[in-house]
């Protein structure tokens, strides 16, 4: 006798989804701000610590408690996630989002930019496609 799957097979991975496990407890004002820049460009923890030069459990501390930083890791922090170090220190404008894509996406779109004409063309080719078997797939509001 076998068992039955209790996972649906219909169900898509959905990359939106939040990784990791929930936070304990409510992230500081300088946190959120680390969190949502690292958001807005697509960057993991892991990605960030590698960029900045230092640990994954140590970045994440930084997003997660109150934390004393180096002054050399604030400059570093505002060039990375394309912010300024006021922002970081909750005395600069809140985040906008753009028009166009952001984090990952807005990054691979950037390197598809430096291919050749005949590749970017295929790459838009590729991707109208997904998005109109996208479209297909979604049920119709009634």
């Amino acid at each position: 006798m076998q068992a039955d799957s209790v996972i649906s097979r219909a169900t898509v991975y959905d990359p939106g989804m939040p990784g990791g496990r929930p936070p304990k407890s409510s992230r500081s004002a300088f946190g959120q701000r680390l969190y949502n820049a690292r958001q807005q460009m697509g960057y993991s923890q892991t990605q960030m610590a590698e960029l900045l030069g230092v640990s994954q459990p140590s970045y994440a501390d930084w997003e997660r408690s109150t934390t004393a930083l180096r002054p050399e890791h604030f400059s570093r922090l505002a060039t990375v996630l394309n912010v300024s170090v006021d922002y970081l220190l909750g005395h600069g404008k809140e985040l906008q989002r753009g028009a166009g894509p952001v984090g990952k996406t807005r990054r691979v779109f950037e390197q598809v930019s430096g291919l050749s004409r005949s590749q970017q063309q295929h790459i838009v080719r590729v991707v109208e496609d997904l998005i109109a078997a996208q479209r297909l797939q979604r049920p119709k509001a009634a």
